[in-house]
Formats: C-alpha cells, structure tokens, sequence
C-alpha cells in the first residue's frame, strides 16, 4: 500500500533546500562508495546484466509511510542503469479526485537513471537498501523486456489497488513472472503473521488522523488472514522474503539474493514491527473531552450541551452516509462490511435535525453501541476499538443530553 508522487510534487513539497541538498549529495557520494565493484554510470561493464531489487524506507508524507520499491536493472548490452518505478501518480490527472474518492485512481510506471532516482529519495531521508537478484541470463532477459514493455505509452497505466494491485505488489509480479512463478509458489500457502490492517495500523501509528481516519474507513475485509504472498504489498515484506527464499537453478538451489547493500541509512525513526494498542488513550481522551463539555455546560448553561450533542450526531451521520458511498457507490472493497456504521451512523441525523426525537434516541444510540461491541466477538472479527473507544463516549454523552433524561444533581453523562 505504497504511496509515491511524482518528482515535480515531492521537489514542491520540500523544505530547508540547503541542508536537504547537503545531505543529498553526502549521502549520494556515500552510496556510490558502496556500489558493487564494476559499477559505472552506463551500466556494468564486465558484460553481466544484473538485477537489484531496491527497497526504498517510510518518508515524512502519509503516502510515503509504507515505503516504496523498484527494480534496478544495470545491462551495459541495452545502456540500461535504470530503476523502473510502478509508484508514480499526479495530481494533475484528468479527474484526479473523482477517480479517488470512486476508487478507480491511476498509478503509472516509468524508468530513471538510477543516481537520480537514489538522490531523489535520499534528498527526502528515506533509506535505500539493494539486493541483487541470482536471476539466469534467460530470466534476466524475460525480466527487463517485460519492464520495457511496461513503461511504454500505451501500458504505463494501471488501475490501483491499496493492497492487491499497488507498486511492492507490481514489483513481486515482475519477479514471479521472471522466476517462473517460484516466488508465489513459495509463499502463497504461508500465512501471514499479520493482516493487511495490522499493518496499516504499525505504519500510520506515527501520524494520528492517518492513522484514526483509516480505521474509521476501513473494513472488515483487510481483517481476514492473509498469506505471505499477500503480505507482500509492504516493500519491506517482500524484500524480506527474497531475502530467505530459494529458487531452482542449474545445478540445483540457491540463494535467491546474491548480494545485499545499505546504500543509505535514513536518520526517520523506524515504525514499530507490530501494531501497537492504542484505544485506552482514545477511551481516556474521549472520557476527559465529555468531562470537560459537561463542566462547560453547567457554566453557561444547557443550551450548549444540546447543541454540542446536535452538532455532534449531525457531523456522524453525515459521516456514515460518506461511509455507505464508499461501500455502496465506489471501487473500495476495503471499505465495505464495517462496523464503523454502527458508530458514525446515517440514523443520527434524525435527531440531529428533527424534533420530538429525543424519546427514541437514548435506546438506539445504547443498542447500537452494544451490538458494535458485540459484533467485535464474531466474525469477520473486525478490529475497530480504536473507534469505538474515541467514539461511542461521545455518542451516548450526546443521547443522554438530547433524550432529556433526568440525572441526579452533579452527576455528568459519561
């Protein structure tokens, strides 16, 4: 699920040119230290194409946070020293928001030099870890025709998909398809340690409305148990595969990987291994921020308690409604079958806006509530407390206010 703009937006979205270039170019230097020998700018000269798969760290901006991949491909026959990138998208594209909000965004691939392309990501501080590839001349030249075909005009394009179609997906297919199909022989019966939620969840956790925002969105489906081979849409994973896997060669097996380097070491604090578990803060926030609402109430006066608790269900239910439209009306299968409905509910606009409501309120919004808790316990065993604990406070806070129910003097809605 890997989120990579393009050179003329990511030079726009740079700060601090002068030390960023410093760094660039220290660090471009450094990585040209630790090149294989036989390195030279158009190509490998001792005649033997060779295929690295580059591994590119998390970044700064929330497409950058689950890394980026490409294969560099040094062919001295063909003048290639090339990466080739499926991570590239614009702003600019004809309907650009349209195509995201509908699910249907186009991601394009293209090839650059490989010193423009490291100075580029180690100008943004993002580490660059290569690993060369024990691929035959056959597989080599099946690998590279395939990629040439795919920067073309008329092939660059292709629908995008977070976790099934993306660049570290497109990467793997590349590679398979050179292989012979040995890598998803290897690992698509091998399951997973983590499901694609566990680990959106680890590599948003350092950006909190990323990271709240896709758990609100997201549903049931990036839940269920994935294989290694699913698991490969993180850049990360798959370079962490080929890194063990063995492939058939002549002679018998061998080592998939050849040779590895750590061509820049990005100073970006790594993301933890593991998702790690964040709702008590959320319950705790959401708790405090009911407190504070009710003491500020008794100050000045009910009036603003209801309309507080208004504002609040009306912003829910139009919340939900925006969740139904990516259930029902757009491409993203990842956002159907979720719970979140029950918190950011459609319903809550009745009472948000109508009158005489206030009887019914109470009940729903408390059965709501238990069937989402509820629900948690059974399959497809959506994880969504996080939401749940930042949310339903709120939620029954607002229901106990607008339901008029009489509490004892002193008491607040909690």
């Amino acid at each position: 699920m890997s989120w990579s703009a393009s050179g003329g937006l990511s030079k726009r979205l740079r700060h601090g040119a002068r030390a960023r270039m410093l760094r660039s170019c220290l660090g471009l230097l450094l990585a040209l230290c630790w090149l294989p020998d036989g390195y030279a700018a158009a190509g490998n000269p001792t005649g033997a194409a060779e295929v690295w798969l580059v591994t590119y760290g998390p970044g700064e901006i929330y497409w950058q946070r689950f890394g980026h991949n490409a294969i560099w491909i040094r062919d001295a026959r063909r003048g290639l020293d090339h990466t080739f990138n499926f991570g590239f998208f614009d702003f600019a594209q004809e309907n650009f928001l349209l195509r995201f909000l509908r699910g249907r965004m186009l991601y394009f691939s293209a090839a650059r030099p490989a010193t423009e392309e490291f100075a580029e990501y180690i100008d943004d501080n993002r580490s660059i870890h290569v690993q060369r590839l024990a691929l035959s001349d056959a597989q080599t030249e099946r690998l590279t025709t395939y990629l040439l075909s795919e920067i073309r005009p008329e092939n660059r394009d292709y629908r995008y998909d977070y976790y099934l179609n993306n660049c570290s997906t497109r990467v793997r297919d590349a590679l398979d398809q050179a292989l012979g199909g040995q890598l998803a022989d290897r690992s698509a019966e091998q399951p997973a340690a983590q499901s694609w939620r566990d680990h959106t969840r680890r590599l948003t956790a350092a950006d909190f409305w990323l990271y709240l925002g896709l758990e609100i969105v997201l549903g049931a489906a990036v839940d269920k148990p994935i294989s290694r081979w699913d698991e490969m849409f993180i850049p990360g994973r798959l370079a962490e595969f080929v890194a063990t896997a063995e492939v058939d060669a002549v002679g018998g097996r061998t080592a998939l990987v050849q040779e590895s380097a750590s061509l820049f070491e990005s100073t970006l604090r790594e993301p933890p291994p593991a998702p790690r578990t964040w709702w008590p803060r959320y319950l705790l926030a959401s708790l405090g921020l009911v407190a504070a609402l009710g003491l500020l109430s008794r100050l000045v006066g009910g009036g603003l308690a209801r309309a507080l608790g208004r504002a609040w269900l009306a912003a829910g239910g139009l919340a939900g409604l925006v969740l139904l439209f990516f259930w029902f009306g757009t491409d993203h299968a990842v956002a159907r079958f979720n719970l979140s409905l029950l918190v950011f509910n459609p319903l809550w606009l009745w009472p948000a806006f109508g009158r005489n409501a206030g009887r019914y309120l109470l009940p729903v919004v408390v059965g709501c509530s238990a069937l989402a808790l509820l629900l948690t316990l059974l399959p497809p065993h959506q994880y969504v407390f996080d939401v749940l604990a930042a949310f339903l406070p709120l939620n029954l806070a607002a229901a106990v206010v607008l339901s008029g129910s009489r509490r004892p003097r002193g008491v607040l809605p909690h």
